[in-house]
């Protein structure tokens, strides 16, 4: 279920990358060799890769040798909590000691007038004022008027209708139900009300900041493609004009205080590719995902802009990362050409020393690439409106760069197990190739604009690194080294696909891991970078498995990392999606310095069926988003096989849920 509504099973069709560009696996057998000093069955190593980029070491201490022993040092600040062990239960659960609620959930009321949430008598109308379906990224911010409120942005991707509608019939769903789901897509913008005593947040309906933005919300094109005959429809002559916003993951909070959203599997969303005649737009559909005639939810049978024969230019509308100023209701949201199109899981922005916003991507996909953009102006100090007006154009001028990774072990010591090769690491050094700047494309054979709109090509040309799914990507606050969230890439080592190398070192690689960069000279506009991979997901008694050199026997289980968050103490947290261990997604707790870098904690799990979004990880509250609870196999709205939140005889809603210490005491102390 999850795979026909999240993003129209991607993985039943071919892979979409099929291009021959060299794989990190050619690359490693022109590699040099290194070695490095073993000690005690941790690694223990300072090397430098190919290029001469320093790749950060992996630091472990003293650990006591017997099975199921505690490691000798305290817990790092920030994680002194109990472990939560895996579970199917149906409910979220949490640490002794703590406390949850829900936040805020499908269809509870965000604008003024919205009715009460009534699953049996729900309308677009209703749902239009009222927060929407599979809430996705979470930003919890500083309200601008008042100390006692902070604002809360929730992103949400897409819509489960045979778990939303009574009666649903996929063939023919009514013009309702296809109005109610373009009413639960997009972003919800609300304030919150902060005990100061107990950390509860309460809704504000109130509030004249509350917005909802849906697929029917005008959006304005920004940056060096728009107006680009690309993306001109019937509709849109001039192409700088988009209704909606579709399927938005992941996000980021940028340092000027808007929130970015990353437009997914918007493929899904559109029909009749296969009806598509012109073998140019062709090619360029089949990389982008888009296969078959009619749509998962037919949406194409009430707006022709999802017909692709009719408007074989409004797929190229979408795919892109989003800008919405929380702070402003009246500010358009906006679409940022000069981040590239593709399935974006969401985007971080780091500052450099002088003051350029850098922002990093992933391309959510089996055997995509990672980007990065730099922008050209300076982000300007202050909340004023000079400032602000400024700081909402810095994501429109700048470099678009992709990266090309390269291992430093001889091929045959990566085997596709994840055993370790033998200088006891996988890691190495890479660089970011550039594509586009402005006008101007560095791309053989393609226009700027044809860069900035089938990005993937681009990436393809220039024999970008194939990687294994990367999804959420942020840097550290603390280190400024930059996380890469794999999530898995089943396909990996099969048929005709490329197999491991040392940047995904497993075959069929169900469990994902995770990957840590570090630009040269700490430097977010560097074009060298190290890495090292940091986790290999899964099991800690599967032999394949690594976590950071910390011993296994102390770490908990964890599969499919998707999202990625900092406390305010530098440790690394991660949600799951598709956790392929058996057990409920969960987030989990990873320090990434001293003796227990690597100590993988479970902090929390959600529903069954479940997948955990969001995170936000603050001195003193935790949420997370539970997404699509209850989206399992069999699953109905006359047959709810989860009944988080509300409890026995209700459908499962998705929610936001808000974890407190009880007291309100901090986080992990």
């Amino acid at each position: 279920m999850t795979c026909a509504f999240r993003c129209g099973n991607a993985c039943s069709h071919p892979v979409p990358n099929t291009s021959e560009n060299p794989y990190l696996g050619d690359l490693i057998a022109q590699a040099v060799s290194r070695r490095s000093l073993l000690r005690s069955g941790v690694v223990v190593s300072a090397a430098v890769g190919a290029a001469g980029i320093f790749a950060a070491p992996a630091v472990a201490g003293d650990v006591e040798s017997p099975a199921g022993s505690a490691h000798r040092n305290r817990a790092p600040k920030g994680l002194d909590f109990d472990v939560v062990a895996p579970n199917r239960d149906d409910k979220v659960t949490i640490p002794k000691g703590y406390e949850q609620h829900v936040v805020i959930a499908w269809g509870d009321p965000v604008l003024k007038g919205a009715p009460k949430f009534d699953a049996d008598a729900q309308t677009a109308a209703a749902q239009a004022k009222q927060f929407g379906y599979n809430n996705d990224y979470v930003a919890l911010l500083p309200h601008p008027k008042s100390r006692r409120k902070r604002v809360l942005v929730v992103n949400h991707e897409y819509t489960d209708e045979p778990l939303m509608f009574p009666g649903y019939d996929g063939a023919a769903p009514t013009r309702e139900q296809v109005e109610i789901a373009w009413a639960a897509h997009g972003l919800t913008v609300i304030a919150v009300d902060e005990n100061s005593r107990t950390g509860a947040l309460v809704p504000d309906v109130k509030d004249k900041l509350n917005r909802r933005i849906t697929v029917s919300t005008p959006f304005t094109v920004t940056g060096p493609a728009a107006g680009s005959d690309l993306l001109k429809t019937s509709a849109d002559r001039k192409g700088t004009k988009v209704l909606g916003t579709l399927n938005n993951c992941a996000g980021g909070t940028t340092p000027w205080g808007t929130v970015l959203s990353g437009e997914e599997n918007f493929n899904q969303y559109f029909a009749n590719a296969a009806n598509v005649t012109d073998p140019t737009v062709q090619a360029r559909l089949a990389r982008y995902g888009f296969v078959g005639e009619a749509s998962q939810r037919r949406w194409e049978e009430f707006d022709p802009r999802f017909d692709l024969v009719q408007e074989p230019n409004e797929p190229n509308r979408h795919g892109w990362i989003v800008e919405v100023d929380p702070n402003d209701p009246d500010w358009a949201p906006r679409k940022r050409t000069a981040l590239g199109r593709f399935k974006h899981e969401g985007a971080n922005v780091r500052l450099s020393r002088d003051g350029r916003a850098v922002a990093y991507m992933g391309d959510d996909e089996r055997f995509d690439y990672l980007y990065k953009f730099v922008s050209d102006k300076k982000m300007k100090t202050g909340s004023g409106k000079k400032a602000r007006d400024h700081n909402r154009t810095l994501l429109d001028e700048g470099t678009l760069y992709v990266a090309k990774f390269t291992g430093d072990s001889p091929a045959e010591e990566i085997d596709g197990t994840g055993k370790l090769p033998k200088d006891g690491k996988f890691d190495g050094s890479g660089e970011w190739i550039k594509l586009a700047k402005g006008k101007k494309s560095y791309v053989p054979g393609m226009t700027a604009d044809e860069v900035y709109v089938f990005t993937r090509l681009a990436g393809d040309k220039v024999g970008a690194t194939k990687l294994d799914r990367p999804e959420d990507v942020e840097t550290s606050p603390k280190s400024g080294k930059l996380y890469i969230a794999l999530t898995n890439n089943t396909a990996r080592g099969t048929g005709s696909n490329p197999g491991a190398d040392e940047m995904n070192p497993r075959n069929e690689n169900k469990h994902g891991h995770v990957i840590e960069l570090t630009e040269k000279h700490d430097d977010p506009t560097a074009l060298k970078f190290g890495w090292n991979v940091l986790l290999v997901c899964g099991d800690p008694e599967d032999e394949g498995t690594y976590f950071g050199g910390f011993p296994k026997d102390q770490v908990s289980p964890i599969s499919c990392p998707d999202n990625v968050a900092f406390d305010p103490y530098g440790n690394l947290w991660i949600s799951t999606d598709g956790n392929a261990l058996g057990t409920n997604d969960g987030l989990f707790a990873v320090p990434l310095e001293g003796s227990n870098r690597g100590q993988v904690k479970q902090f929390l799990t959600v529903p069954i069926g479940a997948e955990t979004c969001g995170p936000v990880v603050e001195e003193r509250h935790v949420l997370v988003a539970a997404q699509h609870p209850g989206e399992l196999e069999g699953a109905s709205f006359e047959n709810p096989l989860s009944e988080w939140p509300d409890g026995p005889g209700s459908i499962p809603r998705p929610a936001v849920v808000n974890v407190t210490r009880k007291g309100f005491g901090r986080i992990g102390r």
